[in-house]
């Protein structure tokens, strides 16, 4: 995930700086509406940053507990190991730290037709046009979920456990990135840092695949240099389970085009929207109690509502990682390379970034 508003604000000589007439520019281009967003976007980030401290000061304060501490030195190798192993930016990104007091940082409001898996998109400066709004606040969320879905259209809100200023800004460590684990702390910081190497304003699905095959080797490298052979047997397995439900979504997304290509009325098509997801459902409950012993993880996922949107969350992320897998492989393992490559494939049109991916044949 990314902050879309970072162009309205830049860091100069340590202090943060608005530039009104960024703002006055998008008041002409976008209207009123789309710059009250982007400034309460604005302000949400700034108010983080400013309750933040440097992990080497709270380290030093001995009022915080031990085992904290631990986790926010366990931070400062996981950044470390980003710059030497990664060739992630070596910049004060996720150098601070800062309790948002919440289980989320923000909430993504994703939206798409009721009878097609087309996901909407808004459109900002430097971000470009991407599939969801994100809100600082979960009631300015859920209002703008509500006026979305009067539209017609089918809606998610998710929780999101942390963002990328894409280089703009410092981002900082934030208590929702500790809450699910030393692992996921890793794959987050390596998966924020890599849209700050690459990233094509507009093309969310390639964006966020390059950051999670970044995220995925990286952690797998990460878990291996400190010889955690049980740490990475459960990552490892967490793929496995994760590359299940993956084949879920997408088989019941091809049965959702064909019904929605078809010629059956729009009644007709809703009653077998309504059957493939509860379709969705049994076979997931089938998956879970026969090939994961019970594993309760994707419970909360399913059950809550499943509708177009949520399924097209699932998408954005993951239907073209397996080609920058595959390119990150070609290129040996070579992270420069591979950013090289991934930045040439960048500069192409849409069309033709999709046509590269579908034929990796080398690092070039």
């Amino acid at each position: 995930m990314f902050l879309h508003n970072a162009l309205m604000i830049r860091q100069l000589n340590g202090r943060l700086l608005y530039l009104s007439l960024a703002l006055g520019l998008l008041l002409m281009l976008q209207g009123c509406g789309n710059v009250s967003y982007l400034s309460q976007s604005v302000g949400g980030h700034l108010k983080l940053v400013s309750g933040s401290k440097r992990v080497e000061t709270l380290l030093k304060d001995q009022s915080i507990d031990p085992a904290f501490k631990q986790q926010l030195d366990l931070s400062r190798e996981i950044r470390q190991f980003a710059i030497e192993n990664l060739d992630l930016p070596d910049n004060e990104s996720y150098r601070k730290y800062v309790d948002t007091g919440r289980e989320y940082v923000t909430w993504s409001v994703f939206a798409a037709p009721e009878l097609a898996l087309d996901v909407r998109t808004w459109c900002f400066p430097v971000a470009g046009c991407v599939p969801y709004r994100g809100y600082f606040s979960k009631a300015k969320a859920e209002k703008f979920a509500e006026k979305i879905k009067a539209e017609g259209l089918d809606v998610h809100l998710g929780g999101v456990p942390a963002y990328s200023t894409l280089g703009w800004l410092d981002d900082p460590l934030l208590n929702t990135m500790f809450l699910r684990g030393e692992i996921n702390l890793a794959r987050v910081v390596f998966h924020e840092l890599a849209h700050q190497r690459v990233y094509v304003p507009g093309d969310s699905a390639f964006n966020e695949a390059f950051a999670v095959a970044v995220e995925e080797s990286g952690t797998i490298a990460w878990l291996k240099s400190r010889s955690d052979t049980a740490g990475l047997h459960r990552y490892r397995a967490a793929q496995k389970r994760n590359e299940t439900f993956l084949a879920l979504i997408a088989d019941s997304r091809k049965e959702l085009r064909r019904i929605y290509d078809s010629d059956a009325s729009e009644e007709q098509k809703r009653a077998a929207k309504t059957v493939v997801i509860e379709k969705l459902r049994a076979r997931y409950s089938r998956v879970k109690s026969r090939q994961w012993n019970g594993y309760s993880g994707y419970d909360r996922w399913f059950s809550q509502p499943i509708n177009n949107a949520k399924l097209a969350t699932v998408s954005v992320y993951n239907d073209l990682q397996p080609a920058f897998s595959r390119l990150l492989e070609a290129c040996d393992g070579d992270y420069e390379r591979f950013y090289q490559s991934v930045g040439r494939i960048g500069k192409l049109d849409m069309a033709q970034r999709r046509a590269a991916l579908q034929n990796i044949s080398g690092c070039g």
